[in-house]
């Protein structure tokens, strides 16, 4: 397998590293993913995340235990695992579900890896260049989660329309949600735009509205995790109360994703499996010991508040149920 490098994940002298995401702002750490079982922790526990990035990462690790000669049964329960590590992101199951058919059709397993981290690459660039068209010099853009080089194999999906916009000279302020309970924005997208040099606010999450209300919010771009037919998307918990706010202020709310992320098996957001992750997330070490916790790791946000979604292939007003 050829050398594949990228923010968050790489394949260098026959190993797949992960950039431990759990370590982030304070500490870099790369980590061993090659092995499928490494990769299925790795995920579980959020060392990588993103929904692209797991999918890309589980390609790449299916391809690296074929080429280390793993038997047909072994391999394929590997894929299973791989595949059902989590549920809502739909990228990492088509990824899965590509591999084992090119597997099956006795096709090149590594060429196919190694196209789907190609393919990831290019589709973060076409998102970056319709999105960016639509941020106008002097916006001040809120984002929510991370959607950046550390969610893909690329530049990102809502960060790399920022990025993007922000390399072609337009001035913009970016307020990032610390995105509670995990803070993906504050420990992973603020470290993404510190070191691109591009110049933000971190906020709590409960000051988006306050934010809105004073007109300090131009638009808003986020990611998705899955997209239902009729446009319906899962992102991270806490983007369907932002979309709500923004409808209310009248303000543009995006949702940027690749191809990879369209689940036409999905009929509305209501089809869409939401992942419940563990109370101690949500406890932090600051409310009683056994609090009952209710910890969805996203929440659906309806079609009709979307604006618009930004995907590789170009600006999608309408989508067909």
């Amino acid at each position: 397998m050829k050398k594949m490098v990228s923010l968050g994940l790489k394949h260098v002298d026959e190993r797949l590293w992960v950039l431990d995401q759990t370590r982030l702002p304070h500490q870099e750490l790369w980590i061993s993913g090659t092995t499928p079982t490494e990769m299925v922790e790795i995920i579980q526990r959020l060392a990588i995340r993103g929904a692209p990035l797991i999918g890309v990462a589980a390609a790449l690790v299916l391809a690296r235990f074929a080429e280390d000669g793993a038997a047909a049964a072994d391999w394929l329960d590997a894929a299973q695992r791989l595949r059902a590590a989590r549920p809502t992101a739909v990228n990492l199951m088509s990824a899965v579900d590509r591999m084992i058919r090119v597997r099956s059709g006795g096709a090149d397993l590594v060429g196919e890896a190694e196209a789907i981290f190609d393919e990831d690459v290019a589709l973060c660039e076409a998102m970056a260049e319709h999105g960016s068209a639509l941020i106008q010099d002097g916006d001040s853009i809120l984002t929510h989660c991370n959607t950046g080089g550390l969610a893909t194999a690329g530049i990102g999906t809502a960060l790399g329309v920022i990025r993007r916009a922000h390399e072609q000279g337009k001035r913009l302020h970016v307020y990032v949600d610390e995105t509670r309970p995990l803070f993906q924005g504050a420990r992973l997208t603020a470290w993404e735009l510190q070191k691109l040099g591009i110049p933000y606010t971190l906020i709590c999450d409960n000051m988006a509205a306050s934010l809105m209300g004073q007109g300090k919010v131009s638009r808003i771009f986020v990611g998705a995790d899955r997209i239902a037919r009729n446009g319906d998307a899962a992102n991270k918990i806490g983007t369907y109360s932002l979309a709500v706010q923004a409808a209310y202020h009248r303000i543009p709310f995006y949702v940027v994703a690749p191809r990879t992320t369209l689940d036409e098996k999905c009929a509305t957001g209501k089809d869409i499996p939401i992942e419940e992750r563990a109370p101690d997330e949500v406890r932090g070490g600051h409310s009683p010991k056994f609090a009952p916790v209710y910890n969805p790791a996203f929440d659906v946000t309806p079609r009709t508040l979307i604006t618009e979604l930004i995907l590789d292939s170009g600006l999608m007003k309408n989508v067909k149920t």
